[in-house]
């Protein structure tokens, strides 16, 4: 599926996955791998929790069975910690000046692989280790043809969201580290990823966050490490594998946990993300909160749809402001933005920040007439109704005085003639878009009140061509700017 993805170019959905979304999914997942890692700490035997709200269950577990910690096991994590934090903050306080980081990761395995073996910490404290590790490798096999049908559509969302992960993880190292990603590419690697391995008696793969902070974090850059990776898996499969026998699960957890912190550490950008974007931060806040308490999977899954959703909702209320002249020159801003700017007589400047489709029609008709005091149904309901009052007020008494109070009040002026509305933000107009500015210019025009456009990009003009906008010889009426269409007011 992920290489017939990469076929048809889907790599484009990558393009809803924010740097938000992102450091709040890659946050949220540290979470659920610290808290996975959490009874190896303690030295606790609890079942590992899967599926939706696994984390909150995993801490349920741990705290049930906190009586029964091996000391053994949390003195050791405890000193691992000691070593491995100071150090690794070494590490990149001085790495301009390292030729290569510390390796203290490679030291602290060997040095508790040896404190472990000689000093028999499994027979005398129950200490947990990796125990024996099988060596070799497993024949080839093709795969079972007959699941085929038995998986095909589960294997739909695990492709998805194991390109999306996977993606997600290459665009947040792609932006540390300054260099792009494609994403049909990566939805070629992690397809034939998936294909050639199949053969071979291995897991579906993506990327995984844990092991790839611990890679970046030591300093790997390049492909290079991969396969510095690979000889190294080898040599543990075929002669390394039983050396290891002896070493504590406690330290391979200290080892992923402190390599986690550079994405938890995340929660001190969150002042000056909400400085600069509330929006940003809720959307950073939910996608962290769903990925560690629900899952992952849907935790990424939440935070596109979450994203998306607050897109609909700036559109739907945008700001909408009037506008007045700079002096001296041709350019319109907000009234409200800024000060001493000038308004001509009798006109009034209205630009809407944003596309106009079905969602925000009805925002866009009640902001205008809040902006501009004035809505035109009103006004023709109530001359209406002054008329039908004036014809009975005539048949009923000849004096007229009601009736004068009347016309007095429906000819009372309305402070302009015309309305210019600025779409230099409106980047699209659907069907009801178009059927709103129709209804506009005619509601405002039976006032006697024109209604004119300014700055409309290509595809606007287009959409109001083809909605029939114009009437015929009208479409001079549509200006390149909004100091044009003052001007022939």
């Amino acid at each position: 599926f992920q290489v017939a993805m990469g076929f048809f170019q889907v790599g484009f959905v990558s393009v809803y996955l924010s740097d938000s979304l992102l450091s709040g999914f890659v946050t949220g997942a540290s979470f659920t791998i610290l808290t996975s890692q959490a009874k190896y700490l303690l030295g606790l035997d609890i079942p590992r929790s899967n599926g939706i709200g696994s984390l909150i269950a995993t801490w349920i577990n741990i705290f049930r069975n906190i009586h029964k910690t091996n000391i053994c096991d949390l003195i050791t994590s405890f000193l691992c910690f000691l070593v491995l934090i100071p150090t690794k903050e070494l590490n990149e306080h001085f790495k301009s000046r390292l030729k290569a980081p510390i390796p203290v990761e490679l030291v602290v395995i060997v040095a508790a692989t040896l404190a472990s073996h000689f000093g028999k910490l499994k027979e005398t404290y129950g200490s947990s280790i990796a125990g024996h590790i099988p060596t070799g490798f497993l024949p080839p096999r093709p795969p079972d043809w007959n699941l085929i049908p038995n998986v095909a559509l589960d294997a739909i969302p695990i492709a998805i969201i194991g390109f999306a992960i996977t993606v997600s993880l290459s665009e947040m190292f792609a932006k540390k580290h300054g260099y792009s990603v494609k994403a049909n590419q990566e939805m070629y690697a992690i397809g034939f990823c998936n294909i050639i391995p199949s053969f071979f008696h291995c897991f579906t793969t993506s990327a995984a966050l844990a092991k790839t902070l611990v890679k970046e974090s030591t300093g790997c850059r390049t492909q290079m490490s991969g396969m510095v990776t690979s000889l190294v898996i080898l040599l543990v499969l075929l002669v390394i594998a039983p050396l290891f026998y002896s070493l504590q699960k406690c330290v391979l957890a200290v080892i992923t946990i402190v390599n986690l912190r550079g994405a938890l550490r995340k929660f001190k950008d969150l002042p000056k993300m909400w400085h600069l974007s509330r929006v940003d931060t809720v959307i950073w806040l939910v996608t962290m909160a769903a990925s560690a308490l629900i899952s992952t999977e849907i935790g990424l899954l939440v935070g596109v749809c979450f994203s998306m959703l607050c897109v609909i909702f700036r559109t739907q209320r945008p700001e909408a402001p009037l506008l007045g002249w700079v002096a001296e020159s041709e350019t319109y801003e907000s009234l409200s933005a800024y000060k001493n700017l000038q308004t001509k007589p009798g006109i009034v400047v209205f630009r809407f920040e944003a596309p106009l489709y079905y969602i925000n029609k009805e925002c866009f008709k009640s902001t205008l007439y809040k902006q501009t005091g004035v809505n035109p149904v009103w006004v023709k309901a109530a001359k209406k109704k002054a008329a039908k009052r004036m014809l009975r007020e005539k048949e009923m008494d000849s004096d007229g005085n009601q009736t004068s109070i009347s016309l007095d009040f429906v000819s009372e002026p309305l402070g302009f003639h015309t309305i210019v509305i600025d779409c230099c933000a409106v980047q699209f107009l659907d069907t009801a878009g178009i059927r709103t500015l129709k209804e506009v210019c005619k509601d405002y025009g039976e006032i006697d009140v024109q209604v004119l456009l300014a700055q409309c990009n290509p595809s606007v003009r287009s959409s109001l061509i083809r909605g029939e906008f114009f009437k015929e010889g009208e479409d001079h009426l549509l200006f390149h700017s909004v100091h044009q269409a003052v001007d022939f007011a």
